[in-house]
């Protein structure tokens, strides 16, 4: 009989990770996957993005809407509380015999708590990584004691999770999914970039803006922003610039790239299709802003990525990234070294192993469910 296995994915960003995992799943013989959508997917103002996950041929199992109602760190902990309870109702439907979560989402911090009360093994992709992502970090640390699978990206972050007491056979190195991802894409190349996203082909040069907010800095998300475009203002380099997360200041962001709308040397979208993004990132002069994208997927292209802020801080990363704070003026010439230097032809990738999807549905589908499995105790 096959094992159900459940994954939930909250964001673009994640299913990007989660994508070739879920080919995996649906591929290995052994398994059978459901798929829950829930948060950004299903919110029109961050770009509506089941309809993506629906063009790449996935059915939906269940729908849960979690989405923050205002820009607030309040309505992200009633977000959660609403999500605990829909996904509780959407797993006691499917009666998973694993639940696969990634990263440090609130979604899957909803996911994650319905599913340990009710007992279902919960496996969870790039635990243990470190960063200075607000609450991000403390719900990534709390979804690996929740965990009883740990899949991680690093051997560092297999390490951190060994010191958190989890048992050691718990733990499997596999590898970031999204670089296998990336690898599946067929990618458009600079002429159909150019034309698609309105750049003079001539020149070829462009930036990415891709800038967050940080939970614990919601306050400041506005300002931070204003400093990043007031440096690629004065860079005069065409920009292409994507939604951040629904975070909280996640809106004040969007605020301020609104304005800039009528400014024809910025380009907005609420969202990219995996293939439309990649192809943007791969041949752009640099990425710039506070994504995990410039840590992860970036050295893949080997593009330059100017890192503002905490946001990264702490996290494993290959020679591409620039860190600078949040000042417009170092922004400004940090964004000039990265188009100076231009693409790294070689880039010693922390997070890049073969065949991650594969790995992660093997171990899924070859790994005991048994009650040692879910009776955890800390290992020291």
């Amino acid at each position: 009989m096959k094992r159900k296995v459940c994954v939930v994915t909250g964001t673009r960003a994640e299913y990007g990770l989660l994508k070739p995992v879920m080919e995996a799943v649906s591929q290995h013989p052994n398994l059978d996957l459901q798929l829950i959508v829930a948060g950004m997917h299903l919110s029109k103002e961050f770009g509506y993005t089941k309809n993506e996950i629906e063009r790449d041929g996935f059915k939906i199992y269940g729908e849960v809407f979690m989405h923050p109602a205002k820009d607030a760190g309040k309505y992200m902990a009633k977000a959660i509380g609403n999500g605990i309870k829909r996904m509780t109702d959407k797993l006691d439907i499917l009666n998973p015999d694993i639940l696969v979560i990634l990263g440090d989402r609130i979604e899957a911090l909803a996911a994650a708590i319905a599913a340990a009360y009710m007992n279902i093994p919960i496996a969870h992709i790039h635990g243990g990584d470190k960063s200075r992502a607000g609450l991000d970090e403390s719900i990534r640390h709390s979804l690996t004691k929740l965990a009883y699978i740990h899949l991680t990206a690093t051997r560092k972050s297999a390490q951190r999770i060994l010191k958190m007491g989890e048992d050691k056979w718990r733990i499997f190195v596999v590898g970031s999914p999204g670089i296998n991802n990336i690898k599946k894409q067929r990618l458009l190349n600079s002429l159909l970039i150019c034309q698609r996203f309105g750049i003079d082909p001539v020149t070829d040069k462009y930036l990415v803006l891709l800038q967050h907010s940080v939970t614990t800095q919601s306050d400041e998300a506005a300002s931070q922003i204003k400093k990043t475009i007031q440096a690629i203002k004065k860079s005069k380099l065409k920009t292409v610039i994507i939604y951040p997360n629904s975070d909280a200041g996640g809106r004040e962001i969007i605020k301020e790239i609104s304005k800039l709308r009528t400014d024809l040397q910025f380009t907005i979208f609420k969202n990219l299709n995996n293939q439309e993004f990649y192809s943007l990132i791969a041949h752009a002069s640099a990425l710039v802003g506070n994504s995990s994208c410039g840590i992860i997927e970036a050295p893949y292209f080997g593009i330059p990525f100017v890192n503002i802020g905490i946001r990264q801080e702490g996290r494993e990363r290959a020679g591409n990234v620039i860190d600078v704070p949040h000042d417009s003026n170092s922004i400004y010439k940090a964004i000039m070294r990265a188009v100076s230097q231009g693409h790294f032809l070689r880039l010693n990738n922390p997070y890049s192993t073969k065949n991650t999807d594969k790995k992660i549905a093997t171990i899924l589908s070859n790994i005991p469910i048994k009650k040692e499995l879910i009776q955890k105790t800390i290992t020291y």
